[in-house]
């Protein structure tokens, strides 16, 4: 990583969140790096590949080998709470709400052990076929933003996320030819958080290391889009109820949808569906 990279955007700069929001806008993308401590990435490490195991035991290889993903890790704060811990990142909580604002909900967090394979020989899944997280466009609105952040270094070996600046936003897709002839590999350390807007066109590279590559994909969304999951009703009340009061907004729990008149009939302050979330 060097200063003249132009996603890069310095966390000790007091105007970061602005030159963030100006790259997201001009580009479609902001790197910021030193964002995540070395300590909690190690423990990341480690934490990702148990949840990892626990999900194969409980879905199962064949399930997995058929839903065509490579090292995709989902639903991990209900194998392991520690991962809603990346909810609290006071530079990722600026980001979300300077973009999809303070109601906006967590629509997906993945992580991600992406395998090393020979070089000419990684399958073709949609992960590593260029395509945007959002595919609506609304007249330049935006919807949903990406926070993906480096657990390991991002390289180009490894498979370091590929992303077309400037191709958000727009109505006509790129043909395959450009996309692969403008894509720019964001080679970064750990610990960086890559932001981007959902509509942007990129995918993950090709991990030719011989190492794991590990991360993990945050996308939030404005609070009138359905999430991916229901963390509601996936984590529990109990769990809910124990997280600080923002995450718990994150999940979901401020944007619930009613069942029967005596949720819908409920004073204000426990409306399922509150105030101000729209």
């Amino acid at each position: 990583m060097t200063p003249q990279n132009p996603f890069l955007c310095c966390r000790t700069d007091e105007r970061w969140l602005a030159h963030t929001l100006a790259r997201i806008r001009d580009v479609g993308c902001a790197l910021i790096t030193g964002a995540i401590p070395p300590d909690m990435l190690a423990e990341t490490s480690e934490r990702l590949r148990t949840v990892q195991q626990q999900i194969r035991a409980e879905i199962g290889e064949e399930r997995l080998e058929r839903a065509g993903e490579l090292g995709v890790l989902r639903l991990m704060m209900r194998f392991d709470r520690f991962f809603t811990r990346y909810l609290e990142i006071p530079e990722m909580l600026a980001i979300v709400d300077a973009t999809v604002s303070p109601t906006a909900i967590l629509h997906l967090q993945n992580g991600f052990i992406l395998p090393s394979h020979p070089r000419g020989t990684a399958p073709e899944v949609f992960q590593n076929n260029f395509h945007m997280d959002f595919r609506r466009l609304l007249n330049g609105y935006l919807a949903s933003i990406n926070v993906f952040i480096a657990i390991s270094e991002f390289t180009v070996d490894n498979g370091s996320t590929l992303v077309v600046p400037g191709s958000h936003q727009k109505t006509e897709s790129p043909d395959r030819d450009s996309l692969a002839r403008d894509a720019v590999a964001l080679t970064c350390p750990a610990g960086t958080m890559i932001v981007f807007d959902s509509t942007l066109w990129h995918a993950s590279g090709r991990n030719v290391s011989g190492f794991d590559r590990l991360a993990i994909n945050h996308q939030f969304t404005r609070s009138w889009i359905k999430p991916q999951i229901d963390h509601v009703r996936a984590l529990g009340d109990d769990m809910l109820l124990s997280l600080p009061e923002r995450s718990r907004q994150l999940l979901g729990w401020s944007t619930r949808v009613v069942t029967s008149l005596d949720e819908y009939y409920q004073p204000p302050e426990k409306r399922l569906y509150r105030a101000g979330q729209g």
